[in-house]
């Protein structure tokens, strides 16, 4: 076998690869020899079909299975000759088919490439740093009484906070685009449940008020035949409600779990379950701010095939949740540009991750991946079930590994890197939106550079 490789650019490569056709003719030979002593042809006994007539009948198709297998097997013994990690399937042109001369192909193809860290010891990472003031544990006692509250039928206009129970109907150009009336719809006044200016409507209003109005739908509203246009609405008021919300008593206590009932224990418990969710917070922010500093100071040339494909793997929930919600997924092309900056930041940090681990020698603790599969199992009604489940097959078992070696990379970088902690408030580091503003650096290493581990 002989092989050419030409450089087309940082990642590109065409490669040339010639297989002595005696070769080919010879395996073609074989497995049509093979063949006829099996085959059933019209006219003859199995296996007394002249050999020319099984040729002729079968000779076109063995050529293709022997000159296949052949490509498939030199293509990867022509990777390890030449010691290439190529990127994603390579294209394949034949040049020659080996009937009369040698086989010969082109392989065109993108390589990963050579990862080089620069120092760990020049990163600067910032760690929060936060503890919980008594106004954050009466914040959180205010959600958890919130989350218990009733409503109470008030004879009065209604006011922002309020629940309001309906019943509509929305037309346009006479036809209703509800499906009739809607009966027994309720809407908390200031919860923006609705398109912008009907709950407006509906505020300062009392039971039994009957209301007509027309109000426009937002552009990108997710009905394509209401977009930007104006519905004609018929509503009728059935009752306003108040919210109550309970004391903080021995039976609020004993609603989230304290037998005993006993005040000063369900805040003990509330505090205790929001160091737990803080320590949580921390380590997931200082893991996205490791990875955000790592990303930044060693820049990558990426091949494009592999990113197109994590691109196709960052689409798949889009286009999972249009389905869900019968609705358009829009135009992927512009979806795809979008998501083309996050897609080459997973692909560049699994990269990264997967030197790491190789220059750090790092190997997923048992004992840790033992207690993410318990801490997942705890979800669930059987645990024990769960916890079966992964080891009864190693490969259950991978996506935890992964995620365990890929905390491992980032402690070890954070013990060389230069840790600064920076003081924020609770309140802010909680919110939603700061925990999950780098989701997409979460759980690179699993697809990127596991295999090459």
């Amino acid at each position: 076998m002989q092989v050419t490789v030409e450089t087309v650019s940082e990642l590109s490569r065409k490669m040339t690869v010639r297989v002595p056709g005696e070769k080919i003719r010879e395996q073609i030979a074989s497995r049509l020899k093979s063949l006829a002593r099996d085959v059933r042809v019209d006219g003859f006994r199995p296996g007394k079909a002249p050999r020319k007539l099984v040729e002729q009948r079968f000779g076109g198709q063995v050529r293709e299975e022997v000159v296949g297998d052949a490509i498939s097997s030199s293509l990867q013994e022509a990777f390890q000759q030449e010691k290439l990690r190529p990127a994603g399937m390579p294209r394949i042109t034949p040049t020659s088919l080996g009937e009369e001369s040698d086989l010969e192909y082109v392989a065109d193809f993108e390589v990963y490439p050579e990862v080089k860290l620069n120092p760990l010891e020049q990163l600067q990472i910032h760690r929060p740093a936060s503890e919980i003031a008594e106004s954050d544990l009466q914040a959180m006692v205010e959600r958890l009484r919130e989350q218990r509250r009733t409503w109470r039928v008030v004879e009065r206009p209604a006011a922002r906070g309020d629940q309001v129970n309906l019943r509509f109907e929305g037309t346009m150009g006479g036809e209703s685009f509800t499906g009739g009336m809607v009966e027994n719809f309720s809407v908390t006044l200031g919860a923006g449940q609705l398109i912008a200016g009907f709950e407006d409507q509906l505020t300062g209003n009392a039971t039994g008020a009957t209301l007509n109005f027309s109000l426009p739908f937002p552009e990108d509203y997710f009905n394509e035949e209401l977009r930007g246009k104006t519905g004609d609405f018929s509503v009728e008021m059935i009752d306003v409600r108040e919210s109550v919300l309970p004391d903080v008593d021995a039976d609020f206590a004993r609603s989230f779990g304290v037998e005993n009932g006993d005040v000063a224990t369900f805040l003990a418990d509330v505090r205790e379950n929001m160091e737990r969710e803080m320590q949580r917070a921390i380590q997931s922010q200082l893991k996205n701010a490791t990875l955000d500093a790592l990303y930044a100071a060693n820049p990558l040339t990426l091949p494009d095939s592999v990113v197109d494909e994590e691109v196709e793997h960052l689409l798949t929930p889009h286009r999972e949740d249009a389905k869900r919600h019968n609705r358009p997924l829009g135009d992927e092309s512009v979806l795809r540009t979008y998501l083309r900056d996050a897609a080459s930041r997973r692909v560049a940090l699994g990269m990264l991750l997967g030197e790491i681990i190789r220059e750090g020698g790092l190997d997923a603790d048992k004992t840790r991946v033992r207690e993410v599969v318990e801490s997942i199992a705890q979800s669930y009604e059987k645990p024990e079930e769960v916890v079966r489940w992964y080891y009864s097959q190693p490969e259950r078992l991978r996506d935890v590994e992964h995620r365990v070696l890929e905390d491992e990379a980032v402690e070890w970088v954070l013990q060389k890197a230069q840790v600064t902690d920076e003081p924020v408030p609770f309140a802010r580091l909680m919110q939603p939106a700061q925990a999950g503003a780098n989701a997409d650096a979460e759980h690179v290493h699993d697809e990127h550079c596991g295999h090459e581990h």
